[in-house]
């Protein structure tokens, strides 16, 4: 498999980003792999680097994105953080990873069983964790399917996982709302963004269409926002 140079990166479209992750998670699942020189992949991007898309995804140790999309060094950029959230610093290292970087696709993957997410449930308040799990807490009241208070916690799997997609539809949402810089690269076609999860048991990621970000439109569909209201169109608006 070659190392991505800017002239190979430059032809990759966000759409086709998104079908590079789909096929490299089916090679994962049935146990194939490119055959990769690691060593002179690491050669070749020793002077640059040219990842095609970035994945936000969670510091567990069995999510590792680049094993599960199978991809090599210099493919993708990975953002690690519990639960999978969003906050300043991720926001601003996807800004890099695009604006800078040339990436063409974020994707915010949460996965099955998720440790941050349990915890969130539980309500944990533990040191600086109490923080990052009170970004995860919004989709923990949102949710709406478990209607016993009993069962709202972290020995109930179905709830688990219900806070776990609402998370990364929040997290995907807070992206466009945080940075106007992603939403003008959004609108221009040159960046997408998708939720997906990750199932621990099967390995087979789950790409959320729902979440699928490629254009104006989707933008304000999937965020909710009223177009003008933005941060980069209320801008536009002014004559910025």
């Amino acid at each position: 498999m070659k190392t991505h140079t800017s002239e190979t990166q430059a032809t990759i479209t966000p759409l086709r980003a998104l079908e590079i992750l789909k096929e490299g998670n089916a090679r994962f699942v049935n146990n194939l792999r490119i055959n990769r020189n690691l060593l002179q992949q690491a050669n070749e991007t020793r002077d640059g680097q040219w990842p095609f898309a970035t994945i936000v995804s969670c510091i567990d140790s069995r999510t590792s994105a680049e094993l599960i999309f199978d991809q090599g060094l210099g493919d993708i950029f990975s953002v690690r953080i519990a639960g999978n959230v969003v906050n300043t610093d991720v926001v601003g290292s996807l800004e890099f990873a695009c604006h800078v970087a040339g990436s063409k696709l974020i994707v915010v993957m949460g996965h099955t069983q998720c440790g941050a997410i349990k915890g969130a449930c539980d309500h944990v308040e533990l040191g600086n964790l109490t923080d990052l799990l009170s970004k995860i807490q919004p989709a923990v009241y949102e949710e709406s399917q478990t209607l016993d208070r009993s069962t709202r916690n972290s020995k109930n799997p179905s709830f688990v996982e219900n806070v776990a997609d609402l998370n990364v539809r929040r997290s995907v949402r807070s992206i466009i709302s945080r940075s106007y810089i992603l939403e003008h690269a959004v609108e221009a076609g040159k960046v997408a963004i998708i939720g997906a999860k990750h199932d621990l048991a099967t390995g087979v990621v789950t790409f959320f269409d729902d979440t699928w970000i490629h254009n104006e439109s989707s933008m304000y569909a999937v965020s909710g926002r009223v177009p003008g209201n933005g941060t980069g169109n209320a801008k536009a608006a002014k004559g910025a």
